[in-house]
């Protein structure tokens, strides 16, 4: 799922805010098709990382009770302008995607 995630980050005093939309579709498993009666299968993102200068900032680990094309936002100290983030998913199925962003 390439250029799934697009994510900003952005320096506030000596926080840094990072902001991210992901593109997925998040099912559960327990609905229907509507057509054919029959269940879609599980598809959902278990677990996302953002790390900055190769140290894990922030890391969640979710099911599929989290809705279609979920946003994150959350803060961490440490940063400067000029930094980069790098923000990552995998879902239960292996697929993956990541992206960077400069902080601003």
């Amino acid at each position: 799922m390439a250029n799934s995630i697009k994510v900003r980050a952005k320096l506030k005093g000596d926080v840094t805010e990072v902001k991210a939309l992901m593109s997925h579709p998040m099912e559960t498993g327990l609905r229907k098709d509507k057509k054919t009666g029959e269940l879609i299968p599980a598809h959902f993102i278990q677990e996302v990382v953002c790390k900055w200068q190769d140290k894990e900032v922030m890391k969640a680990l979710w099911s599929g009770g989290v809705s279609k094309n979920p946003y994150i936002a959350f803060k961490f100290k440490g940063a400067a302008k000029g930094d980069s983030i790098q923000l990552a998913w995998t879902d239960n199925t292996g697929e993956s995607d990541s992206a960077e962003a400069e902080i601003k």
